[in-house]
């Protein structure tokens, strides 16, 4: 670990002035830190089921690795609200350069970005984002990539995703073992457009995962146990809402969703403890993915 630490700030101080060390390591760092860089790749990207979205209006904000400052941490997919209508997220991405990997930033804007060609799921196959788009103020969703079963959303519809990119779990771009991918010419243009920021809940939900333990890679050796975050529940009251910088609302982080043991064998009720399969929604279980 000695060793890990004296390669990153040996890395960090030779593209970084001093006081951009001091932002790197911030509470919030995670979010907004554009010249982070490691000396090692970070672990392959999780499988899981995206939980129900809560309310209308929200996004999926899938889940990635992300630096701590002397290890990888676990940042669980969650559903957000964006800071203003018309904004969709881009994912942030690791991507090898000139030795180390680089750590690119997620960010919201009037299109999706590049991403570093990483297939997250459930709409973002490695370009573009194919779970939904704005339409007169109004989201629609894709209802073959987003779990909205059990919220009552009208401006729905069905669009099968061809995935014919290779199925596989790695996290970064370029370098050994990583994604081969260029951004296209409107993936160029969407970077050099205005950005928004995470959102303070986004900020909130870093934070939480960055200050547990169990999402380290160092600790679950890559293979956190909580790998999505749960709404405690969709009914809104004072005491899971916050107000944003934007004088939005959004839910705080809620508890999230840890693996339990499976219930035991023995029991007269097991099978129906299970939860059943999700109809029509095999591919969530595989990051919403379709080969």
């Amino acid at each position: 670990m000695g060793r890990t630490k004296s390669v990153f700030f040996a890395t960090l101080l030779l593209i970084l002035p001093l006081p951009a060390l001091t932002a790197v390591f911030s509470p919030a760092s995670a979010a907004i830190a554009v010249n982070l860089s490691v000396g090692f790749a970070p672990p392959p990207l999780q499988v899981y089921a995206q939980p129900p979205i809560p309310r209308p209006g929200y996004l999926w904000m899938p889940g990635y690795w992300a630096w701590n400052g002397t290890a990888y941490y676990w940042v669980p997919g969650v559903w957000v609200l964006p800071p203003r209508v018309g904004l969709l997220w881009t994912p942030p991405w690791w991507g090898w350069a000139d030795g180390v990997y680089v750590w690119h930033a997620g960010y919201w804007g009037p299109r999706v970005g590049f991403y570093g060609g990483i297939n997250y799921g459930f709409g973002y196959f490695g370009h573009g984002y194919d779970g939904g788009f704005w339409n007169h103020g109004r989201f629609f969703y894709n209802r073959s990539v987003n779990n909205i079963r059990n919220a009552h959303i009208t401006n729905v519809y069905n669009r099968a995703v061809v995935n014919d990119r290779t199925v596989n779990r790695i996290s970064f771009n370029g370098g050994r073992g990583g994604v081969n991918a260029r951004p296209t010419r409107a993936e160029q243009t969407a970077a050099r457009e205005p950005h928004v920021q995470p959102t303070v809940f986004q900020t909130r939900h870093i934070n939480t995962a960055r200050s547990n333990r169990n999402l380290l890679a160092s600790s679950n050796r890559g293979q956190p146990k909580v790998v999505k975050s749960n709404f405690s529940g969709q009914r809104a009251n004072a005491g899971n809402f916050a107000r944003t910088a934007e004088g939005r609302r959004d839910y705080t982080p809620a508890r999230m969703n840890v693996a339990r043991p499976a219930p035991r064998a023995n029991s007269a009720n097991a099978g129906e403890r299970r939860q059943a399969p999700q109809r029509g929604g095999e591919q969530r279980g595989e990051r919403g993915r379709r080969e």
